[in-house]
């Protein structure tokens, strides 16, 4: 697998980022951000970027530089990467230093660049779990933290080990937050519905261009708060993330789904943005 890693001012195969003294390593403080290289395209890798940063400084970190400096050196890292291959584009902050609190003059930067092609739209099946989404009081759910994950890892274990690939993680009040892994869509009559953002959920960079996508394209999308009794009744269940970008769920516990037509357009449209390249 073709890998390169960005630190410390220069690329690697392979570094050593933190140790066991490290703030980030004990604490948990780091932030990352994931963006993607499609056939040579890199859709909407500035948002990413710039939300990495606020990432970090919702964290307590100061970054130095700006999103331009972070995509130049995407760029630099690509181009030492045969271009054929699709990768994933991670973009770490964490500081070394501190105690109880991170020390923000030792912000560090790394990045990590590994290919992962895009994954076919072969439908995933999903169950409800018991873990839920925290509220903004509860955890920093307004940054990409990746102290968050240990309860998405929660979801997705309980979930494999019942035989599904993904879970459906609800918010404090009961209602839908999202996939473990992506935003949550359902398909009700031809209107596109999905989750209105209440805090619980990073509003996913994906999910705003799908929602942009699909209004320009005539499609009505609704950003409300949805039940886990309005998801058994939908026509059609898809995700949007930066991994898959959209995929089709073809199965929510016993209930099945078809690969309906607003999905399989969202697709189409996302793969025909990225192509065209940057707008």
């Amino acid at each position: 697998m073709h890998s390169l890693i960005w630190s410390d001012g220069q690329w690697s195969s392979g570094t050593k980022l933190i140790g066991a003294g490290d703030h980030a390593f004990w604490m948990g403080s780091t932030v990352f951000d994931g963006a993607r290289a499609i056939h040579g395209q890199l859709p909407d890798l500035h948002a990413h970027c710039e939300r990495a940063i606020n990432s970090a400084v919702t964290m307590g970190m100061q970054p130095r530089g700006g999103r331009d400096d972070i995509v130049r050196l995407v760029h630099e890292g690509l181009a030492q990467l045969p271009v054929a291959h699709d990768y994933y584009i991670k973009v770490l902050f964490y500081c070394p230093g501190g105690f109880l609190l991170p020390d923000p003059a030792t912000t560090t930067l790394a990045l990590h660049l590994f290919e992962a092609p895009l994954p076919a739209d072969t439908g995933f099946s999903a169950t409800f779990s018991d873990y839920r989404r925290p509220a903004p009081s509860m955890a920093p759910t307004d940054a990409k933290a990746s102290c968050l994950y240990p309860n998405t890892q929660r979801a997705m274990r309980d979930a494999a080990q019942q035989g599904f690939d993904n879970a459906i993680m609800l918010d404090p009040d009961g209602a839908i937050a999202e996939f473990a892994v992506a935003n949550l869509w359902l398909v009700r009559d031809g209107v596109a519905k999905t989750p209105v953002v209440n805090g619980t959920f990073l509003n996913g960079i994906t999910r705003q261009r799908v929602i942009r996508l699909l209004r320009d394209d005539g499609i009505q999308v609704v950003e409300t708060t949805l039940w886990p009794e309005d998801l058994l009744v939908a026509d059609e269940v898809f995700s949007t993330g930066n991994y898959g970008k959209v995929l089709h769920c073809l199965r929510v516990d016993a209930q099945p789904f078809a690969h309906g037509p607003v999905a399989r357009r969202a697709r189409e449209l996302y793969l025909q943005f990225s192509a065209a390249g940057p707008r």
